[in-house]
């Protein structure tokens, strides 16, 4: 089986957040299956700096934009033996941020993503790569699926590519005004309800919903959550109405990368049967963020994109009474300016117990899921979430809000005793957030306890195997949906 996994961005050459994590390992884990399996992606500034491979073999195209066509070049490299396609197009894609600045979205995004999905198109037949599925993630991607049906219904090569669409996050959905329908050259006659246009704009995911032979997302309770109003932002009507095509997996996690026993970038390394290390790795995260050194106070720590979606308005109102816990906490991630500029004087009011870092760090990221005690993710919404994930492979005790995919992966310690593996709340409130943290804090007093949850958690496994035999299954389901009945 041949697949084409198109994503706006793929770990290891481009990330902003988990979208690249999973596009970058999901491709490693199918291979192993016997998929001959591929990536394409924009070639975003930076890239060739990490020392990629970058092979030029004249594969030009050409795509069609309103009247007049658009080159790009298609450049061939690699990581861990997965060959990828990165189309070259610098007036679009090398520039400082992949969608938007702190101070908003990229004025020419619906040109830049119309541009990159007709690309993977005009890709596949200059590397000579058609694939059984085209395998789209998430809105930049999610015209694919469109033009395959609409502009090349016709093309011999590419109408028996079948399709797989999958939504990481409802919460982005490129939504355009409609004086750009003339970039996409299908015809008025799909600006209707049916198809793209959605309360008088464009909007891409929904054509990926409407046009895609079948849908997924990355956790069983997200693919419920967004047929309803709540979290639909919407679409739930149109997902409903292919909800015998919608279904749920929950994303994998590369143990190479995210592992406490390997992990490169971690001062000393530990396992479950040996946690003597972890302790090491604690101090050298309160030395990092200049907090005192304090081995029995617990440590909660938050990497994520710093955003309203995430629960930040949350943790800003709650902070004083979570310190006063007795608690230090440790921030790390990029995101909406009133978030930098908040957590940033919050963390000079408060200098020995709140460290933060208004950066993306990766390696700063494996010492915090290494030094922490506890990881903090009170999302208003989390369609998988892949900190907890990393967190527990840490014996980092995940304190969550059981929404999406951290209500299937993590099991509440206090209703489950024997086989909880991180604390969870469920309103959207800060009293409720509250309690588990301190819920969490009175069981780490008891250090005992404490480690033998902790090693609990370090034996869970997430690992990419399981849900890579999924996506095969689904692949299979878009191809036997697409052929013709």
């Amino acid at each position: 089986m041949k697949v084409l996994i198109a994503s706006p961005e793929i770990y290891p050459f481009v990330k902003t957040g988990g979208l690249a994590d999973v596009t970058g390992a999901l491709p490693k884990a199918l291979k192993k299956l016997g998929i001959d399996v591929r990536v394409i992606l924009p070639k975003h500034k930076g890239i060739e700096e990490h020392g990629f491979p970058m092979k030029y073999k004249n594969r030009k195209i050409a795509c069609q934009i309103s009247q007049s066509f658009v080159d790009a070049e298609v450049v061939e490299s690699e990581y861990d033996g997965i060959t990828a396609y990165l189309v070259e197009k610098d007036e679009y894609y090398y520039r400082d941020y992949l969608y938007s600045t702190p101070d908003g979205d990229y004025l020419d995004n619906a040109e830049r993503f119309i541009f990159f999905a007709k690309s993977i198109l005009e890709a596949m037949k200059v590397v000579d790569f058609i694939p059984d599925v085209l395998h789209c993630n998430d809105w930049e991607t999610s015209l694919g699926p469109v033009f395959l049906k609409t502009l090349c219904k016709d093309d011999p090569l590419l109408n028996k590519v079948s399709t797989l669409l999958t939504i990481h996050n409802l919460g982005y959905q490129g939504i355009f005004w409609h004086y750009d329908m003339h970039l996409l050259n299908v015809g008025w006659e799909y600006f209707t309800p049916d198809y793209l246009e959605f309360f008088g704009h464009i909007n891409f995911l929904k054509g990926g919903i409407v046009f895609s032979d079948i849908l997924n997302t990355v956790s069983r309770q997200y693919g419920n959550e967004i047929q309803t109003p709540e979290f639909g932002y919407g679409l739930d009507g149109i997902l409903r109405t292919r909800r015998k095509d919608l279904f749920g997996i929950v994303n994998g996690i590369d143990y190479e990368e995210w592992n406490p026993e390997k992990d490169q970038y971690i001062p000393a390394r530990y396992n479950e049967k040996d946690l003597a290390n972890k302790k090491l790795c604690k101090g050298a995260l309160q030395e990092a963020y200049g907090l005192p050194a304090q081995e029995n106070t617990p440590l909660i720590a938050t990497i994520s994109r710093l955003a309203d979606q995430k629960g930040f308005d949350l943790v800003a109102s709650s902070m004083e009474e979570m310190l006063a816990a007795g608690a230090q906490y440790v921030v790390l991630g990029t995101g909406e300016r009133k978030y930098h500029d908040l957590f940033t004087q919050l963390s000079k009011q408060f200098p020995k117990s709140l460290g933060v870092r208004i950066a993306y760090d990766n390696k700063l990221a494996h010492l915090i899921e290494a030094g922490a005690d506890m990881f903090l993710m009170p999302s208003r919404y989390e369609p998988c979430g892949l900190n907890q994930l990393y967190s527990l492979k840490y014996g980092t005790v995940p304190i969550v809000r059981g929404v999406g995919g951290l209500e299937d992966t993590i099991i509440d310690y206090t209703k489950s005793p024997d086989t909880g593996t991180g604390f969870k709340f469920h309103e959207y409130t800060k009293d409720a957030m509250l309690n588990a943290i301190k819920r969490a804090i009175s069981v780490y007093q008891n250090q005992s306890t404490w480690q033998s949850l902790v090693k609990r958690c370090m034996g869970e496994d997430f690992s990419w195997e399981k849900s890579a035999k999924e996506y095969v299954e689904l692949y299979k389901k878009a191809i036997a949906k697409h052929e013709p009945h």
